[in-house]
């Protein structure tokens, strides 16, 4: 094993914010395979703070990227600055990393990913939401076919404080959140349905508490062979709905929360049909009657624990040992393409054709 292959590789953050703090925290104390050689950030109250925790702040991002010790450069500041600072990072000859959403269009990826493969380097994303416990969940439970055929996920997340009074809420910058929580939910959608096409979008944006960026949206999407997603990111809500709800042909799921609060719900008893009609409001009805209890059973969500530093380790393996990146080139111009759909949707109130090619 070369001397290489086994040195901790260097990675340096442009942008000390919430995200770029949250990745120098993390690669400080949990990934040995990586050294962190500094940070840089245009506001001078970011750098002394990195000082201040004993983290080197560059004193400019040309200095940055001109350091031969730093091979990789993690990008986490505001959506619209994306593309200029990965492109430059990768003109210096630097593997780099964005942070969510890689960008603002499927233009602008396009020259991003043109740029990586000029310089010969590694460029891929942040979708740290694909080692969420609630994610890895549902995600089993569809794999191991546990409810037979799926043909209904509700994906959804909600707040009740609106859009955060920074960058966040102008659209220039590239806030509102369907490229905030929208591109988490909808990342792992796509992730489910990798084998699937899908065929076209309807969507509803929301501008309750701001007239600029939307600050929540609906999403329906229609997938080959009968499957329909909703996904739903909302931020003036005051009584959450689930944050996972799943119908199947033999039974329902439901995932409450982050901390895997639900259950699964399967039909033990096909032949048992009978049922007893109930009062319902001013009337009476026997479709809607509940099943007995002697044709369901009840069963505890898998646990899945997820480990968010195997998105790191595997940067380390793609740079050593030429392993494939997690996040592709190939899966960010699908989801890219998909906000573009949302928005066109939302603005036009027509259902947009995908036409989705595996």
């Amino acid at each position: 094993m070369s001397e290489d292959s086994i040195k901790p590789i260097g990675v340096a953050i442009i942008g000390f914010g919430g995200m770029g703090g949250y990745h120098a925290q993390r690669l400080n104390s949990e990934l040995d395979e990586f050294n962190l050689i500094g940070i840089f950030d245009v506001k001078a109250t970011r750098q002394k703070a990195a000082e201040d925790s004993g983290i080197h702040a560059f004193a400019s991002r040309e200095a940055l990227l001109s350091d031969p010790r730093v091979e990789v450069v993690t990008v986490a500041t505001p959506n619209d600055l994306h593309k200029e600072i990965v492109i430059d990072a990768l003109n210096h000859g630097k593997n780099v990393i964005s942070e969510k959403p890689v960008t603002l269009s499927s233009a602008d990826l396009e020259d991003m990913i043109a740029a990586a493969k000029r310089n010969g380097k590694l460029f891929t994303v942040h979708q740290n939401r694909r080692w969420d416990k609630d994610y890895l969940t549902v995600k089993k439970i569809i794999d191991e076919n546990t409810l037979g055929r799926v043909f209904e996920v509700e994906n959804r997340v909600h707040g009740s404080r609106g859009i955060p009074g920074d960058w966040r809420n102008k659209k220039a910058q590239g806030g509102g959140m369907l490229l905030d929580w929208g591109i988490h939910l909808l990342d792992q959608v796509l992730q489910l349905t990798e084998d699937r096409r899908l065929l076209d979008v309807y969507a509803q944006l929301t501008y309750i508490t701001n007239e600029e960026c939307d600050d929540g949206f609906r999403a329906f999407l229609r997938f080959e062979n009968d499957l329909h997603f909703l996904v739903e990111v909302l931020t003036s809500n005051f009584i959450e709905l689930p944050r996972w709800y799943l119908l199947g042909e033999n039974g329902s799921a439901i995932v409450r929360n982050w901390n895997l609060e639900g259950e699964i719900v399967m039909v033990s008893d096909w032949e048992n049909r009978d049922s007893v009609p109930v009062q319902a409001g001013v009337g009476i009805t026997k479709t809607m009657a509940p099943r007995t209890d002697d044709t369901i059973e009840h069963f505890p969500l898998p646990q899945v624990a997820g480990e968010w530093t195997e998105y790191y380790r595997n940067i380390a393996r793609v740079i050593r040992e030429g392993a494939a990146p997690i996040v592709t080139h190939d899966q960010q111009r699908r989801l890219i393409r998909l906000v573009e759909a949302i928005f066109a949707s939302g603005a036009s109130g027509q259902v947009v054709p995908f036409n989705d090619v595996i």
